[in-house]
């Protein structure tokens, strides 16, 4: 529920903004200071030398809170920084193929193709043909076929081989990750 900073500074009334009278009073150490007027709730607010901030608009009456305003914004901004650091991006990762693939070469770039989705990015399996190849698109077919059975438990497949001028793609998805059950002593 955690929103960006600019969205925040729409929805907080400040001092003067705020309407609704009477409002639920927090001090600036947190302890409760009574039910008030919007009017001695700033003035209590401007003999601090801190600002009074609507918290809990929905709430009747509504809660305000002294602190400064400023240094609110900042650290809301930062949390929001902080969040959106921790996201994980996907990203869709390439894995080319050939029809006439060796096992070994086969099993190397199935090998980068989990790395990937452990990873938790999607993996886009291409089958690019040459030439002559483009009159047996069922080879390159079954060889994303065992890409997929071969990455079954890792992945599941998101749009199946579409074959498109001289490639066929199939991209396989991350599988959700299974919470372990925890150990008993």
């Amino acid at each position: 529920m955690e929103a960006n900073p600019i969205s925040i500074e729409k929805r907080v009334r400040v001092n003067r903004q705020i309407r609704i009278s009477p409002v639920r009073v927090i001090g600036a150490d947190g302890e409760q200071l009574g039910i008030l007027a919007v009017e001695e709730a700033i003035t209590a607010a401007e003999n601090e030398g801190l600002d009074l901030v609507e918290v809990a608009p929905n709430a009747r009456p509504p809660v305000v809170r002294i602190m400064d305003y400023g240094k609110f914004k900042y650290e809301q901004a930062r949390k929001a920084r902080q969040a959106r650091k921790k996201q994980h991006h996907i990203q869709i990762k390439e894995v080319k193929f050939r029809p006439g693939i060796e096992a070994h070469d086969f099993e190397f770039k199935v090998r980068h193709a989990r790395k990937f989705l452990e990873e938790g990015n999607k993996v886009k399996a291409t089958m690019m043909f040459r030439g002559r190849q483009m009159a047996h698109p069922e080879l390159g077919r079954e060889v994303l076929t065992r890409v997929a059975q071969a990455l079954d438990d890792i992945g599941k497949v998101e749009s199946e081989p579409m074959f498109e001028a001289r490639t066929m793609t199939m991209v396989i998805a991350p599988r959700a990750v299974q919470p372990r059950p925890v150990a008993e002593e």
